[in-house]
């Protein structure tokens, strides 16, 4: 369900990996049951891919992964989590390509 370009975060992984990017996170929390969130993995790959080297783009399947959705207090579902310097600065749903893209330049 995700491209080259969109990194699988766990439980287990998921402080590491946003503690030691180096570049802005963008963490998509979904299920493989959940019809929104097929509908917006393309878009999200397609930012995944044409914005490589300027941000990590990651997905955590809520299923698989209660804790940290539990730590973030995931509702719903697409939701967005956006980090930068290992801190979290917004939550956000799921949103168009050129949405994604003015949030990634904002930060």
């Amino acid at each position: 369900m995700a491209s080259e370009n969109v990194k699988s975060f766990t439980d287990a992984t998921f402080d590491a990996e946003i503690q030691n990017a180096g570049v802005p996170v963008v963490v998509d929390f979904w299920a493989e049951w959940c019809g929104p969130c097929r509908h917006f993995a393309p878009v999200f790959d397609q930012f995944a891919t044409e914005n490589a080297g300027k941000v990590i783009a990651a997905k955590v399947d809520v299923d698989s992964n209660q804790n940290i959705a539990a730590k973030y207090n995931i509702r719903q579902i697409p939701t967005l989590l956006w980090f930068k310097d290992g801190n979290f600065i917004g939550q956000t749903s799921a949103m168009s390509k050129d949405g994604l893209v003015k949030k990634l330049e904002s930060l």
